[in-house]
């Protein structure tokens, strides 16, 4: 699948838009330095990422503070290469004392309910992988003092949305709408 990737940098004019290429980019921490670089002094920087019909996200850089995240479905990001780099830090898989016996548990209580019901128990899970919730992840406040509420990014994300036309209305309630559709 397509995707698309944006750079907002917030400057004194409003805001800088550049399209960029995520193909250097393995962690949160590289996709932070990618904003980074597009700042003025500290100002906010706001990276789109966009798989076309599945999923979007936005990421949010102010100055050396950590990146704060926001992802429209969890588990569709969860598995897509560039979507994992988010939701990665958004799922703390610290909290499982050993994975790898918490996964053959899970496969086995999927087999054995699948022999019960005579389903076949090779079938993907809908919801991705484990911890990744279908439906939006992360921090929905992000983009508040911009002038866009949680509850505003939520409807967005919501079921049915479509998330290049997500992206577009964030756009436009940032100010930054026709500089995006620019770089589209």
């Amino acid at each position: 699948m397509a995707y698309f990737a944006a750079v907002l940098a917030r400057t004194d004019g409003g805001w800088d838009v550049s399209e960029t290429e995520l193909d250097d980019v393995e962690t949160l921490a590289d996709l932070a330095d990618l904003a980074r670089e597009a700042a003025q002094d500290d100002d906010s920087v706001l990276v789109f990422i966009e798989q076309e019909d599945a999923w979007f996200g936005v990421v949010r850089v102010d100055g050396e503070d950590d990146p704060r995240i926001f992802v429209s479905d969890g588990a569709a990001a969860a598995r897509s290469s560039y979507g994992s780099v988010l939701t990665d830090e958004l799922i703390d898989a610290e909290d499982f004392d050993d994975l790898d016996v918490l996964v053959a548990d899970v496969e086995e209580d999927d087999e054995e309910a699948a022999a019960e019901s005579g389903e076949d128990a090779d079938d993907e899970d809908a919801d991705g992988p484990i911890g990744a919730q279908a439906g939006p992840l992360g921090d929905s406040d992000l983009l508040a003092d911009f002038g866009l509420s949680a509850r505003e990014l939520l409807a967005l994300a919501g079921e049915g949305a479509v998330p290049g036309d997500a992206l577009a209305e964030i756009a436009d309630a940032l100010g930054a709408g026709e500089v995006l559709e620019a770089v589209r």
